[in-house]
């Protein structure tokens, strides 16, 4: 029997993921796509390319110890496929609600379905264990669009963030 978690590591799959916890080893693989999901957001700053390169591995660092920190428990996983790692999920659960804390893939395995693919099977996992799923996406990020395709509704907006929810119950009607 399939386990309603999403993500199981080592579990077999359809479209040839994989999942794993993220290592030390991982780190530099995490700091690129971090900056490469930040990089539009410097362009204009004119500081060196070595100075922002700093300070997105800076930034990467400081959030990768923040979520250690402040979801115990969760999990933070690397995306692989054949090729190697290309994206991350990081999801926490509590007991009425699934959140996604990351999810990010690598510029070239963006827009093929995959992020919808992830998305659709922590609905599934929402929907066997009756909870809600949360995250805080900018208003600007690209990613909204998807959001809100697949049935996110704006729960409020958190200064730079706006904290997006979906329920399986509104989902179901």
């Amino acid at each position: 029997m399939r386990s309603a978690r999403a993500f199981v590591q080592d579990a077999p799959r359809d479209d040839a993921l994989r999942f794993r916890t993220v290592a030390e080893g991982d780190m530099a693989f995490v700091h690129a796509l971090y900056a490469q999901a930040r990089a539009a957001e410097l362009a204009p700053v004119p500081w060196s390319q070595d100075a922002k390169d700093a300070f997105l591995a800076e930034q990467a660092a400081l959030q990768h110890r923040h979520y250690v920190a402040n979801y115990p428990g969760a999990d933070l996983l690397v995306i692989e496929n054949e090729s190697g790692p290309i994206g991350r999920v990081y999801v926490y659960r509590s007991p009425a609600e699934i959140r996604i804390m990351d999810i990010a893939l690598m510029p070239d395995w963006r827009n093929r379905g995959i992020g919808t693919r992830l998305l659709n099977e922590i609905f599934d996992e929402a929907r066997a264990t009756r909870s809600t799923v949360t995250l805080h996406v900018e208003p600007d990020n690209p990613a909204q669009r998807l959001y809100l395709r697949l049935g996110f509704r704006l729960i409020e907006h958190r200064g730079v963030y706006d904290f997006l929810g979906w329920d399986p119950v509104d989902a179901s009607s």
